[in-house]
């Protein structure tokens, strides 16, 4: 996310991190994530009413290799011979302008999409980009939890089950390889870690790697217990990405600025490991979830990292439960 969008964010009273300081500051204690998101109204249309209204902005990496910013979560899109293939289907209210920042980058066809797991930023596209010709693969587990209502419980969200034409046609386990556009895309599924349902993508000749929600660039990340995440998870998750990466790989985050790299994933793992030893600390010294909270163990990473709407109180919140 650019610095004008947060700062867009924050004047229409998204950034729920103000919101999380001032209620502190004006009830000596911290309000639950859902009476935080209910003050600004609920995080789910939060993210929806961004997508309705912001552009579509459009960044090109190497090649035939996009990223269009702005509908949830980054989403890449490989064109060429064999049709538009997408990573990741963003929000449907953003349909008209990312069918039109696609159609700028080639009048190919739309013939592929790849989920890299299952949460609505990534995936309430799915059924329009099937109606423009898309075959939707995913990880097994991004099947199934699309296939049933799922409930998110640090957004105090329910979630219906999608349309059929919004499932994924074709699934996979543990790996699996494309041959599309004269690219390799190679697919691997991470253990537990932002989901039990990610995915990461990269495109081999072209040396860019999308590792979607295991890595939020610039801001906390969410971390969904709910369907099979923990903090432990996401540290493993971003050694691993860092493993394949040099210092030539462009990395695409889920959410955050779309076009990263090694040295700025590795400053996110630093922030990862340390918010979780201070948590770990607290935690094992006796202290309770609201005096782990009141400790500040975010404090040293809130001014860069606190830019969207996860808080220092409900990223602490997610590292307690999994240490």
């Amino acid at each position: 996310m650019t610095p004008a969008r947060r700062h867009s964010l924050s004047r229409r009273g998204f950034c729920l991190c103000c919101l999380g300081s001032a209620t502190f500051a004006a009830t000596v204690g911290w309000l639950t994530p859902s009476q935080v998101f209910a003050e600004a109204r609920n995080i789910v249309d939060l993210i929806r009413d961004d997508a309705a209204k912001s552009p579509i902005k459009v960044h090109r990496l190497r090649g035939n290799l996009s990223v269009l910013e702005g509908s949830g979560g980054n989403i890449a899109v490989l064109t060429g011979a064999d049709g538009k293939v997408f990573i990741d289907a963003g929000i449907t209210a953003s349909r008209p302008r990312i069918l039109e920042a696609a159609n700028r980058l080639s009048r190919d066809p739309i013939t592929h999409l790849i989920n890299t797991h299952w949460h609505f930023d990534h995936t309430n596209g799915n059924e329009w980009l099937n109606a423009e010709g898309a075959a939707i693969l995913a990880h097994e587990n991004t099947h199934k939890h699309l296939l049933a209502a799922q409930r998110v419980e640090d957004w105090d969200f329910n979630f219906p089950a999608s349309p059929l034409a919004a499932i994924p046609s074709e699934t996979f386990s543990s790996n699996k390889t494309l041959k599309l556009n004269r690219s390799t895309l190679a697919l691997q599924h991470y253990s537990p870690a932002h989901t039990d349902s990610d995915i990461s993508v990269t495109f081999t000749e072209a040396d860019v790697l999308h590792v979607a929600d295991t890595y939020w660039n610039g801001i906390y990340p969410f971390i969904d217990y709910s369907t099979g995440g923990n903090i432990e998870g996401m540290i493993k998750a971003t050694d691993a990405n860092l493993a394949v990466t040099t210092d030539r790989t462009i990395v695409i985050p889920g959410h955050g600025k779309p076009v990263s790299n090694k040295a700025e994933l590795a400053a996110y793992r630093e922030m990862l490991v340390a918010i979780r030893e201070n948590v770990a600390k607290l935690k094992q010294q006796g202290r309770s979830l609201e005096e782990t909270i009141a400790a500040k163990p975010t404090a040293a990473f809130d001014a860069k990292w606190c830019q969207f709407v996860i808080t220092p109180v409900l990223f602490t919140r997610l590292v307690y439960q999994g240490v």
